[in-house]
């Protein structure tokens, strides 16, 4: 019986180790859980600074003009005159919008409107062009959606442009706000490259005045 009791004694001792490595385990374990918390919150937090680290504004001063031209003939295969430039922005400058990185511009939109004969509002994207290293990080996509905006606010019926054939990433940005093709035009660019016309249309399509070509 004595014997028996020991046993017991001896069993119970040996097992008290082990509650002391199921405590030790527990804490590992929430030590890991908190730090996976943290790592959660820590991408969050990356994340929600991407996606706030740019910010937009429109024409507003004759410093601009010269920043403009420097984003537009980087990226754009038509090489434009400073009139060109002062054309659109000194009569629009309410649809030329900058996106920025800090302090830094990286990316721009111009866009024109005017009205035809018939008293309907017509849009036009001009110019889109975002520096190479902030590409497919969302710029183009919010500066058009800017734009569009701010044209069915002044009342447009249709907002139309052209860009290049080859051109795949401007047609897919273009198409996913709801462009469509409306023709194709032959040799449009100086380098030769033909040009799709896309449009985008916001009103009664019976008020809008047939195409020129």
């Amino acid at each position: 019986m004595d014997e028996d009791v020991s046993e017991a004694v001896l069993v119970e001792k040996n097992l008290s180790p082990s509650i002391g490595e199921t405590d030790l385990v527990d804490k590992n374990h929430s030590a890991y859980q908190e730090e996976a918390v943290l790592e959660d919150k820590t991408k969050d937090n990356q994340k929600s600074g991407e996606e706030q680290q740019f910010t937009f504004c429109d024409f507003h001063d004759e410093s601009q003009l010269k920043v403009l031209q420097s984003l537009i003939d980087k990226e754009l295969s038509e090489p434009y005159s400073i009139y060109t430039y002062r054309y659109f922005v000194y009569n629009w400058p309410d649809l030329c919008f900058f996106a920025l990185d800090g302090d830094r511009y990286v990316g721009v939109i111009v866009c024109k409107m005017e009205e035809t004969m018939e008293g309907v509002q017509m849009g036009y994207i001009a110019m889109l062009a975002v520096e190479v290293e902030y590409r497919k990080r969302g710029i183009g996509k919010a500066l058009s959606e800017m734009a569009i905006e701010t044209m069915a606010m002044k009342d447009a019926a249709m907002i139309s442009l052209e860009t290049e054939l080859t051109n795949k990433p401007a047609l897919a940005l273009y198409q996913s706000l709801g462009f469509i093709r409306e023709r194709r035009l032959l040799r449009y660019y100086m380098n030769g490259v033909d040009a799709f016309r896309l449009k985008l249309v916001l009103h009664d399509s019976s008020m809008l005045p047939l195409s020129e070509d």
